[in-house]
C-alpha cells in the first residue's frame, strides 16, 4: 500500500500541474498530493467524505511492517479547488467533533447527495461551530476581495462584467448568511466541490488535446524550413519511434482480474495463484478513492512509458492513466461518486467482464484530434500571431516616434547648453571673472564695446569721465568705464535696453 501512495503522489502531481485553480495556500506552486485522511476526507474527495469509514471500520493490512501509535495523520490532499484551504479547514474541525464522527461511520453517499449529513451540523459542539463561523467570515472577505479586485481592474475603470460568471466559481459560498455556518453551508460545500472535481477530467482531456496539436504544428513548421532530404530522413526518424513505442507487452483491461492479479503480485508480493477479490480490495483500504485507483496501472503503464525512453511520452502517460481510471468507474462504481466501495468491487468481480480481460489499446491506436480540430487550432494560432505582429509594429512605431522626441529634446538641450556656455572676452579690470578669465557673461554681451574714440555727435550725448575716477556714468545709451591708464571704455547700450 505504501508503494501505492508513493507512485499515485508522484503521478498526479504531473496530471494537476497546469490545472490546478489559483489558491491563496502559502505554496501555490506545489501540490500536495497526499492521501485525504480517511473518514470525512474521502466522504469530501469526490467529495471527500466516504474513506473516513475506513479507519473506524478497517484497518489496512500491512505484511512486512508493525503499526505505531504516534504516526502522524496524513495530510488532507489538495484536490485542485481554488477553495481548497477552505475546504479542508471545514474538514479538520469537522473530523474533531466525535458526534459527528461518529454520523460518519454509518453514512453513505445517498446521505451526502441529499444533504442528511449535513443536517448533524446542528448538533455538533459549540466550539467547532463557533471555530467554523470565524472561517465562513474569512472566506467571505477573501471572496469579497476577489470581486473588488475584478472590479477594479476591469478595464482600469471600475467596469464590473460578467457579473454571473464570476460568481459561478463561488457556489461553495452563501454570501446572503456571511457571519455564520449552517448546515446548508456544509451541504453547498459538498455538491460545489463534487462537481468542479468532475469538470477537471474534461479539463484534463482538454489541456492534453491542446498539447498534442501544439505539438504538431511544431513539427509541421519545422518540416518547412528543411530541405527535401532533410524531411525524408525526419519522417523515417518519427516512424521509427512510433514503431518502437507500439511494441510493448500487452496491457490488461483496467480492473480486469489479471490487471488486479498482477498488482497482488508485483505490488502486494503475494502468490497470484491465491488471489482473492474481497482480501485484495481488504488490503487496499475500504473505499477505493481516485488517487488509489489510478496507483492501480502504474505495472501497466510501465510496459508502455519509460521516461529515459525518447519514442515515450510522459504527458501521453498521465492521459492513457486517466483514460483507465475513467473505465474502471464505468464498470464499478454504479452510485457515480467517484469512490469504489466494497460491495461495488465485489459485484462486478462477479461479472462476466471482470474474467474476459480484453486487451488495453492505448492512445496511439487512435488520433488525439480530428482534422478538422487541427485545422481550426492553427487558424486560431494564425490569429494570434497576427495579433501578435500588430502589437509588435505598433510598439516598433512608438519606439522610434520617441527616439525622433528624445533626439530634438537631446539637440535643443545641446543649443541652450552652448548658449548659457557662451562668453565674450573682456579686460580683466573691466569684468573680473573667475579663475583668471576676461570674459562677460550672457547678460552682459548684450552690451556692445564702443571706441572710446567718439563720433561728435555720440561726445555731445555721452557723460564724459566723472569727477570719481572709480564711478562709470551713464548717459542715455552710452555708458563710460574708467580704466587704468586714464583713458575710458564706453560701452553702447542696444536699441530697446
Amino acid at each position: 500500500m505504501n508503494e501505492l501512495t508513493t507512485a499515485s503522489a508522484a503521478h498526479t502531481n504531473i496530471l494537476c500541474r497546469g490545472l490546478q485553480p489559483s489558491s491563496d495556500s502559502e505554496d501555490s506552486n506545489t501540490l500536495d498530493c497526499s492521501f485525504l485522511s480517511m473518514e470525512l476526507r474521502a466522504l469530501l474527495f469526490p467529495l471527500v467524505l466516504l474513506q473516513i469509514l475506513v479507519q473506524t471500520q478497517s484497518s489496512p493490512v500491512n505484511r512486512n511492517h508493525t503499526q505505531t501509535q504516534d504516526k502522524p495523520p496524513p495530510k488532507s490532499a489538495d484536490v485542485g479547488l481554488h477553495y481548497n484551504k477552505y475546504l479542508q479547514q471545514v474538514i479538520e474541525y469537522l473530523e474533531k467533533d466525535p458526534h459527528f464522527r461518529e454520523k460518519l461511520k454509518n453514512a453513505n453517499m445517498s446521505h451526502i447527495q441529499d444533504g442528511s449529513l449535513a443536517q448533524e451540523l446542528d448538533f455538533v459542539h459549540h466550539d467547532v461551530r463557533t471555530k467554523l463561523d470565524e472561517l465562513k467570515r474569512e472566506e467571505v472577505i477573501r471572496l469579497r476581495m476577489l470581486l473588488k479586485a475584478k472590479k477594479d481592474l476591469k478595464n482600469g475603470k471600475g467596469e464590473f462584467k460578467n457579473h454571473q460568471a464570476l460568481l459561478k466559481h463561488f457556489d461553495h459560498m452563501d454570501f446572503k448568511n456571511p457571519h455564520v455556518f449552517e448546515a446548508q453551508d456544509l451541504d453547498r460545500l459538498i455538491k460545489a466541490a463534487t462537481k468542479d472535481l468532475k469538470s477537471l477530467d474534461q479539463q484534463h482531456h482538454q489541456a492534453f488535446k491542446q498539447y498534442e496539436m501544439l505539438k504538431e504544428h511544431q513539427r509541421r513548421e519545422r518540416l518547412k524550413h528543411m530541405s527535401k532530404e532533410e524531411r525524408e530522413k525526419k519522417s523515417a526518424t518519427t516512424r521509427r519511434m512510433k514503431e518502437k513505442h507500439s511494441k510493448h507487452g500487452k496491457i490488461n483491461h483496467p480492473g480486469s482480474e489479471e490487471q488486479l492479479k498482477e498488482v497482488w503480485r508485483d505490488t502486494d508480493g503475494l502468490d497470484p495463484e491465491d488471489f482473492n477479490s474481497k482480501t485484495f480490495f481488504k488490503l487496499h483500504d475500504g473505499y477505493l478513492d481516485e488517487d488509489e485507483q489510478e496507483a492501480l496501472f502504474n505495472k501497466e503503464l510501465a510496459k508502455a512509458y519509460e521516461s529515459d525512453h525518447e519514442e515515450d511520452d510522459m504527458m501521453e502517460m498521465e492521459e492513457e492513466r486517466l483514460r483507465m481510471r475513467e473505465e474502471l468507474q464505468s464498470e464499478y462504481d454504479t452510485d457515480h461518486d467517484q469512490l469504489i466501495s466494497e460491495q461495488e468491487f465485489e459485484a462486478h468481480a462477479k461479472s462476466k467482464e471482470f474474467h474476459d480481460n480484453e486487451e488495453w489499446e492505448t492512445l496511439d491506436h487512435a488520433p488525439f484530434y480530428t482534422d478538422e480540430e487541427m485545422e481550426e487550432f492553427e487558424s486560431h494560432l494564425d490569429q494570434e500571431m497576427d495579433q501578435h505582429y500588430n502589437e509588435v509594429e505598433k510598439l516598433e512605431q512608438q519606439k522610434h516616434e520617441l527616439e525622433q522626441k528624445q533626439k530634438e529634446l537631446d539637440q535643443r538641450k545641446h543649443e541652450l547648453d552652448k548658449l548659457d556656455s557662451t562668453r565674450l572676452e573682456c579686460p580683466a579690470e573691466l569684468f573680473p571673472c573667475s579663475g583668471g578669465e576676461n570674459t562677460l557673461s550672457k547678460s552682459q554681451s548684450k552690451l556692445s564695446i564702443v571706441s572710446p574714440q567718439l563720433s561728435s555727435d555720440e561726445k555731445s550725448k555721452s557723460v564724459r569721465r566723472a569727477e570719481d575716477p572709480g564711478e562709470a556714468v551713464e548717459s542715455d545709451d552710452v555708458i563710460s568705464v574708467p580704466s587704468s591708464d586714464d583713458s575710458s571704455f564706453s560701452l553702447r547700450q542696444p536699441d530697446g535696453v
